[in-house]
């Protein structure tokens, strides 16, 4: 069986790097008190000295995700992820270094539902997540039209296919 389909064009929602960019710098907000804390524990109690270097290391990865995260992240996943739905499958297509493509028929698809964080919802975006029987498929931030559309668009199909079989 070889299914020759087009590769995915849909793209994500211009707005999802200024959400991703909050969303990584809250969560790294929330590492540095903690290492500080750490610090401070760690000079306050004399620990072994190897917690010491432990603590450094562990902030020079902190550093470097943190610079990875507020300024190459978002932009990768944002050129890199592309979508497409069909009345027959779902396609996801993601990846920088290693690109995955993910094809799910909508024969399979059980469930399909939106959700959104408090990031999101201040850029009106959401995310689309879709079930199988083993597994879950997601669609980050897109915009709250594309959204609703695609979660009824993807569960009519789904529904049509269930109902002709």
């Amino acid at each position: 069986m070889d299914i020759d389909l087009p590769i995915p064009k849909q793209r994500l929602s211009k707005n999802s790097i200024k959400a991703m960019l909050i969303s990584e710098l809250i969560g790294n907000a929330i590492w540095l008190p903690i290492l500080a804390i750490l610090f401070y524990v760690d000079a306050r109690f004399d620990w072994w000295d190897w917690v010491g270097w432990v603590l450094w290391v562990v902030l020079g990865l902190t550093v470097l995700s943190m610079i990875y995260s507020l300024t190459i992240q978002p932009y990768l996943l944002y050129k890199n992820f592309r979508y497409e739905v069909d009345e027959e499958f779902l396609q996801i297509k993601q990846g920088v270094f290693i690109e995955k493509y993910e094809l799910v028929p909508m024969t399979k698809i059980q469930s399909v539902a939106t959700n959104q964080g408090p990031v999101q919802r201040r850029y009106q975006l959401y995310g689309l997540s879709v079930e199988t029987m083993s597994s879950t498929h997601t669609i980050p931030m897109l915009s709250k039209e594309i959204a609703m559309q695609l979660r009824n668009t993807i569960a009519y199909y789904a529904k049509i296919k269930e109902v002709d079989e």
